[in-house]
């Protein structure tokens, strides 16, 4: 039997003998001692890993769905004053790493966008 039998039977039985609230309660665990022993640069890049194994599976429809989904959970729990933060934020962060010549072109693209 290889190792990737054995684990799979072993993870099947263990499916049959634990809830929910057993995998949970590991993963936090795991989480927790994983970003111990990680910096940010990990996490980054295990982000980007998962965005091209995601983006390589998934087509246009999937993000667009997901968003939505994402959308509408966040708009449940947030008000006004939140997007107008989350905005300003944006605003801000975009601003430190943009010059005046990437607003007027963005603005040139809107502005024909909206003539067509």
């Amino acid at each position: 039997m290889s190792r990737e039998e054995a684990g799979r039977m072993g993870g099947k039985k263990t499916s049959k003998t634990h809830g929910k609230e057993f995998y949970q309660e590991i993963g936090r665990k795991g989480g927790a001692a994983t970003s111990k022993s990680h910096n940010k640069e990990f996490y980054q890049e295990i982000g980007k890993k998962g965005g091209v194994a995601t983006a390589s599976s998934h087509d246009k429809e999937f993000y667009q769905e997901i968003g939505k989904k994402g959308g509408k959970a966040t708009s449940k729990s947030h008000d006004k004053e939140f997007y107008q933060e989350i905005g300003r934020k944006g605003g801000e962060a975009t601003s430190e790493n943009h010059d005046k010549d990437f607003y007027r072109d963005i603005g040139e693209k809107g502005g024909n966008s909206r003539s067509k």
